[in-house]
């Protein structure tokens, strides 16, 4: 090891003079296992295209033919064309469009209620050491709680009807999003806050024009997140006494056909998660233009 760290030294500091020499140029590693390579758009696409059409393949591969002959069961996995073609039955028959709103609804209206409490909740534990000792535990508890464990937990509490499946919701939204919010107040510097005590900044002028500001895009960024989590809990909340919703197509499908629409509906449960993600970054991107990301 110190024969290699001699190498480097003595590539950087010249013999006698103590010149200072310039590095040698970097190595360019190219092909598939460079390092940090920069890719432009259309080689970004058509690497990500790669593993999608080999899947399809493979899955076309695995229910070709008749259903005695295929690799695995129709009952289990229908063929792509299969699914594809069971659209129109999903769309008319099974309201595609009255459930995804039914469901985005629930979402909205979950992640506001959680909102509503968990901001406040978590600004005071990121800014007040003695408020977050005194929620710590509770939260620290939530976060170890398996969330389909909150499916009989608020059933009992709140009935079957829609109430439960909005808190179910804002419960699952609630225990993702307080520590992060707390972790984005607790990460401001102390630089920031040394300036407000020196300018005379009161308790809560520090915490409403230093901390809460510079930790709003980490918030942002945490809600974003958050949104999107609450996409992967709408099966559990729709599972009981839903009249509508894209968990509840798919209760009903598994339970009594067709097969088909289940496929279908998580392939819309991840475009409208990625769609309403598209929305979150293009809010974050207006509100914070010197942090902009994609």
């Amino acid at each position: 090891m110190k024969k290699y760290l001699d190498k480097i030294f003595h590539l950087f500091i010249s013999s006698g003079t103590g010149e200072v020499k310039a590095p040698p140029p970097a190595r360019h590693f190219q092909g598939w296992w460079s390092i940090r390579e920069k890719l432009g758009l259309p080689p970004r696409i058509l690497y990500g295209i790669i593993p999608v059409v080999l899947l399809l393949i493979l899955w076309a591969l695995m229910t070709h033919g008749s259903a005695e002959s295929r690799v695995i069961s129709p009952l289990i996995l229908p063929s792509p064309i299969e699914v594809v073609s069971s659209f129109p039955t999903l769309w008319f028959q099974a309201e595609l469009s009255r459930s995804i709103v039914a469901s985005t609804l629930r979402v909205i209206e979950g992640f506001l209620v959680s909102l509503a409490l968990a901001f406040p909740l978590s600004i005071l534990m990121g800014s007040f050491s003695r408020i977050k000792a005194l929620f710590e535990p509770s939260t620290i508890f939530l976060a170890y709680l398996p969330i389909p464990a909150l499916v009989p937990l608020t059933m009992s509490i709140f009935g079957i009807d829609e109430l439960q499946k909005v808190m179910f919701l804002a419960l699952a939204f609630f225990i993702y999003m307080v520590p992060m919010f707390v972790k984005a107040v607790e990460d401001v510097d102390n630089v920031y806050l040394q300036t407000a005590y020196t300018m005379g900044a009161s308790r809560w002028e520090t915490v409403r024009k230093i901390l809460l500001p510079v930790a709003l895009p980490q918030i942002i960024n945490t809600m974003r997140l958050g949104f999107g989590v609450g996409w992967t809990y709408i099966i559990l909340a729709e599972m009981v006494a839903a009249e509508r919703g894209l968990g509840q197509i798919i209760i009903i499908a598994q339970r009594r056909g067709p097969r088909e629409h289940i496929y279908l509906v998580l392939v819309v449960i991840v475009l409208i998660a990625y769609l309403t993600d598209k929305l979150w970054v293009r809010l974050y991107n207006r509100l914070f233009p010197y942090l902009r990301t994609k």
